[in-house]
């Protein structure tokens, strides 16, 4: 007789017995050894710590400066490309006209100036007043106000932030 049944794919798990905690905790027994091994371990913690901590933030520190010195040393090329640039007399020439506006004898130069459209000219400005004004806020008020509304706010509202419309609290130029 054949069987065709397959067999089963996992050995059945035997079933643990429950551990009781307060049995294992109570068959623990420390000994003045294991008191002394815990100090050690505690005391050794206390004393790598810092130096581990040290240790990391030198690491920090020798990371920030080698970057310092990569940046330092592109800048160092970068002047020395300018520098190598000024000992070509074309660079020079224009570089002297560009920037100082220098011409060659006998050339004329123009300056074109307000070549802007119009609706790109700025607007004159108007006249600044030499009356100081003094404006009366609550600035501590509105300050606690706004606080405590942000406080307890459901939902983001704009706030218009101005004089009150308190007839006592208008603006008046003060006398100078």
């Amino acid at each position: 007789m054949v069987k065709n049944a397959a067999p089963p794919s996992r050995a059945p798990r035997p079933r643990r017995a429950p551990v009781d905690v307060r049995g294992w905790l109570g068959g623990i027994r420390l000994s003045g050894f294991m008191v002394i091994m815990l100090g050690l371990v505690v005391m050794a913690a206390f004393v790598l710590v810092p130096t581990v901590g040290m240790y990391v933030d030198q690491r920090q520190r020798v990371a920030a400066m080698q970057h310092a010195v990569q940046v330092s040393s592109e800048e160092v090329a970068q002047l020395e490309a300018q520098r190598d640039r000024f000992d070509d007399p074309a660079y020079i020439t224009t570089q002297a006209r560009e920037r100082l506006y220098y011409v060659r004898p006998g050339e004329v130069l123009y300056l074109v100036d307000n070549d802007l459209p119009d609706d790109l000219i700025p607007r004159e400005q108007q006249t600044v007043s030499e009356d100081v004004e003094v404006t009366r806020v609550d600035w501590m008020g509105q300050f606690v106000r706004t606080l405590t509304e942000a406080g307890i706010a459901q939902t983001v509202t704009p706030i218009t932030i101005g004089v009150p419309d308190a007839p006592d609290q208008e603006t008046s130029p003060t006398a100078g």
